[in-house]
């Protein structure tokens, strides 16, 4: 009977624990960033929640595993080095994979290819989108009518299927990974882009700058997109997560990032058979993509809070 309570209780001292960890990380963040920022932003952010400022750790610590992988990772990515699934020991850390490989070199370069690829791919998104959202809001007529919908039948089709489709024709070379996700998420920052810039153009500002023969950038460049900047700030961090979840599961399915580069999804298909023996290596990259998620997620709720002007 012990034995029954403390298996169904383990799992809640680990949560318990973890949940210490984030709170201890989130408040050494915060302390941190109103140590070393001005005095204006310090203030900001000493009244910043602590899931907040966990984010930005994690955010940061993520950003610093992608700048510097090779000099952090013990082995190098691809380099086979002892006996297929070897246990979690002194000289690798989180035991090899299955062809050999060291799983904590291949987590290090997993995260760098994963974050970097998405991080590409949201850009390139971002880009098309919203400068489509903001001509077609601005400009209005025939144009808009057009961009909206080739935009209503992209979006119509299911976009996993979509990207699963072009990437089976065109191949899974990176760029062509980036370039199809990219074109699915692009309809959604249109869409949001074209919505703010809409709401924003009627305004008597955006009106006299057209009386004062404003051009179309400078129209766009100095009313409108400073105005429409917090949604779609916002929405970059959304849209990144979602393309950082399609990547892995793109990757997961065969059709993402190729071996023998590491990718986080990619990883957690490869040693999936591990699972059964009980080991949780295959959890390990599957919970690296959750946190950076969850930490994406937080600093955009944070993000939205301090936009909408609301009081705490």
């Amino acid at each position: 009977m012990m034995d029954t309570m403390t298996t169904l209780l383990l799992p809640f001292g680990w949560a318990i624990v973890a949940l210490a960890c984030a709170a201890v990380v989130g408040w050494s963040c915060r302390a941190a960033l109103v140590l070393v920022l001005p005095a204006r932003n310090a203030r900001t952010v000493r009244h910043a929640p602590l899931t907040a400022t966990f984010g930005m750790a994690v955010i940061a610590a993520y950003v610093i595993v992608v700048l510097a992988a090779p000099l952090i990772a013990p082995h190098g990515e691809r380099i086979v080095l002892d006996a297929e699934y070897l246990p979690w020991n002194s000289t690798y850390p989180l035991g090899t994979d299955n062809l050999g490989r060291d799983m904590l070199s291949r987590l290090i370069f997993g995260i760098r290819n994963s974050v970097g690829i998405a991080f590409a791919t949201t850009v390139l998104a971002f880009l098309a989108g919203a400068i489509g959202g903001l001509l077609a809001a601005t400009i209005g007529g025939w144009l808009d009518q057009l961009l909206s919908r080739i935009v209503d039948v992209l979006m119509a089709i299911p976009s996993l299927i979509f990207a699963l489709l072009m990437l089976s024709i065109l191949g899974t070379s990176i760029p062509n990974l980036i370039l199809v996700i990219a074109i699915v998420d692009a309809t959604r920052v249109f869409r949001i882009a074209r919505a703010v810039a809409a709401n924003i153009v009627v305004m008597e500002y955006v009106e006299s700058a057209r009386l004062r023969g404003a051009g179309l950038w400078r129209l766009i460049g100095r009313e409108i997109l400073p105005n429409a900047m917090p949604p779609l700030v916002a929405e970059f961090g959304l849209r990144f997560c979602f393309v950082f979840l399609s990547i892995s599961a793109l990757s997961f399915l065969g059709l993402g990032v190729q071996p023998p580069s590491a990718d986080l999804g990619a990883m957690v298909r490869e040693n999936a058979s591990l699972i059964t023996f009980g080991d949780i290596t295959p959890i390990l990259p599957a919970a690296l993509i959750a946190l950076l998620t969850v930490a994406v997620n937080f600093v955009v709720d944070w993000a939205l809070h301090l936009s909408s002007g609301l009081k705490e």
